[in-house]
């Protein structure tokens, strides 16, 4: 498959239209009465998504629990399917509400966070014992989903490549998703191949939605649980916490399953781990502390990792001074 496809690819219950101009089947694709969840950027990106919808709703910056939990008291009883324009905090935030409110939901990406592929999110605060939801319709144009900035792009790609290294490495990992994890990181070490001053986009693109399908198939582990951590604990924003951590949860991910570390060393073209160093690097987020977090916060962190039950997915399940020494090695 090269970086130039288009296509549409009917998976079970979700349709997933890639491509360069995909947003122009917005229309046949979502119907007439919806409700788009967004931000200002997202609004800029698909304007005539938000100018057609029946409702928009801002997402605000925030926790995906908080966020939603509030938009539930503001969301209309007359449209239905839910339309999220953004990144993954306004997916994710989608996902959400769709959890609590029986409704579908359709996402436009804005970044590589990959969360339209993936039924991985939080519930609204107060709510409870309702199933996660997975996007039934994912429009992925890469002129909107590879369009941040370059420091922006850079930390969204290293968190596309934790998604892409963790999968193949899962208690829950089969060929079918090992094997789409494995082309994502050769996509994006492509895409970033000689340091380029800028990267091809489109590259990036593809490996994101393959990626969060790998990632949706087989869970993640301790990359993700420590970003993850470092974002609700220690207050880091998304991509630069899985760029930051990265470089040595890959380390530490080696020490456990050298062989697959090896298998995904040769999609990459070099040790991951100097790739992730690249990206972290690029985003400006090679050490916590650049991201605002205090030394302070580090054990407090570690704390939260270690009750996290997704380390069990990558055993074996890392303990809190292996958590505290991956924090402290990134600080």
């Amino acid at each position: 498959m090269t970086a130039a496809a288009s296509f549409t690819w009917q998976d079970g219950e979700r349709t997933i239209r890639f491509g360069r101009g995909a947003l122009a089947d917005a229309a046949s694709l979502l119907g007439e009465d919806y409700i788009v969840l967004t931000t200002p950027r997202g609004r800029d990106a698909a304007p005539g998504i938000v100018a057609t919808a029946a409702h928009v709703l801002d997402v605000r910056p925030g926790l995906v629990d908080e966020i939603s939990a509030e938009l539930l008291d503001d969301l209309p009883s007359s449209a239905g399917l839910l339309v999220a324009v953004g990144g993954g905090r306004v997916i994710d935030t989608a996902k959400a509400v769709a959890a609590a409110t029986g409704r579908q939901v359709a996402a436009i990406p804005t970044t590589l966070s990959a969360a339209e592929m993936t039924k991985v999110h939080r519930r609204p605060a107060g709510v409870t014992g309702v199933e996660s939801v997975r996007p039934r319709i994912v429009i992925n144009d890469p002129a909107i989903s590879a369009s941040q900035p370059d420091a922006e792009l850079a930390a969204s790609a290293a968190n596309a490549l934790a998604h892409a290294v963790e999968a193949p490495l899962t208690t829950l990992a089969s060929p079918v998703p090992t094997q789409a994890a494995l082309e994502a990181v050769r996509l994006i070490a492509s895409a970033y191949r000689g340091d380029v001053d800028e990267p091809v986009r489109d590259e990036l693109a593809l490996a994101a939605l393959l990626a969060g399908y790998a990632s949706d198939a087989a869970w993640y582990g301790l990359s993700h649980v420590c970003s993850q951590t470092l974002v609700r604990v220690g207050g880091a924003a998304h991509g630069p916490a899985n760029a930051v951590v990265l470089p040595h949860t890959a380390a530490a991910l080696r020490r456990r399953l050298p062989d697959r570390l090896a298998a995904i060393d040769r999609a990459c073209g070099e040790r991951v781990e100097a790739l992730a160093g690249r990206l972290a690097a690029r985003a400006h987020a090679s050490r916590i502390r650049d991201l605002g977090v205090p030394e302070a916060r580090l054990e407090d962190c570690a704390d939260a990792c270690v009750r996290r039950s997704e380390l069990r997915h990558t055993p074996p399940a890392a303990d809190r001074d292996e958590l505290l020494a991956i924090y402290r090695a990134a600080w």
